[in-house]
């Protein structure tokens, strides 16, 4: 999850999505202009990081699907559907399986039954390692779909904090983003004891989010590439210890992509290529 980014997923915001907004429990109405402004000049950014950007426009009334990590899981073989713990975003595994499929993603496999799992409570520590946060969102039964849609991949549980409860997200990447191959942003603070000793046990130091910029989404960044971080304007102490730590900060405006629907940079993208 920190390689080099080289091609990656994005969903345009629609004008047909925003009348959906509270039933999908954003925090305000978008201005949809002003959303599509902001989508275009996040692009942007990905594109002169070196990215090949796919754009897709599907699942239309779902303002939710512009958070293209959570619906799949890619991998070596390919991409692996999810089910979302989210009931309302039920569909869109397979709305994005024909756009995985046109973009030369094969798709590989379909979680499905009793499980529940999102894209954002999933961390690829290293190409061999699947770190799968359990909350309201990704159940238990996750746990052996997907050791059986990712063979010979070694997949370590942690239980996720109540926090606020299952009204308001909390995923394990609302604690954790790598940065590089031995390097992680992490609000520590409500992180589980094994998910520190793990880092800690495999050479992971760790850039602390401060307490105060924690609910401004400064823990969820988006590696462009080793110690290249994209992240959500503002959080400046946070920027400051990145820095400090040697990582390339660029910011993007999001508020109307990522405040009012509680989603950074990570969330707006699912990398389907990276390199070492």
């Amino acid at each position: 999850m920190w390689g080099a980014l080289e091609r990656v997923l994005v969903r345009r915001p629609l004008a047909v999505d925003a009348a959906a907004w509270e039933a999908y429990g954003w925090r305000a109405a978008p201005d949809v202009a002003a959303a599509q402004a902001e989508h275009e000049a996040f692009c942007l950014l990905l594109e002169e990081a070196g990215a090949e950007v796919v754009v897709s426009e599907h699942d239309p009334g779902n303002p939710d699907a512009i958070y293209t990590y959570d619906p799949t899981l890619v991998g070596a073989e390919g991409a692996v559907l999810l089910r979302p713990g989210k009931e309302g975003r039920r569909g869109e595994p397979s709305a994005t399986a024909s756009v995985l499929e046109a973009a030369g993603v094969p798709v590989v496999a379909r979680i499905d039954g009793a499980a529940t799992v999102e894209g954002g409570d999933t961390v690829w520590l290293d190409p061999h390692t699947l770190l799968v946060g359990l909350g309201y969102r990704t159940n238990p039964a996750a746990l052996d779909a997907l050791r059986a849609a990712f063979t010979g991949v070694e997949v370590v549980a942690f239980d996720l904090p109540h926090w606020n409860g299952a009204a308001e997200v909390m995923h394990l990447m609302s604690f954790l983003s790598p940065l590089d191959r031995d390097l992680a942003l992490v609000y520590p603070r409500i992180a589980p004891t094994r998910l520190m000793q793990l880092l800690a046990e495999r050479g992971v130091g760790i850039v602390e989010v401060p307490d105060e910029e924690f609910e401004t989404m400064a823990t969820n960044v988006l590696a462009l590439g080793p110690r290249r971080a994209l992240a959500l304007e503002g959080n400046l102490e946070t920027r400051r210890r990145l820095e400090r730590a040697g990582v390339d900060v660029t910011t993007y405006r999001g508020d109307e992509i990522s405040r009012k629907g509680d989603g950074g940079p990570t969330c707006l993208t699912r990398p389907l290529l990276r390199r070492e």
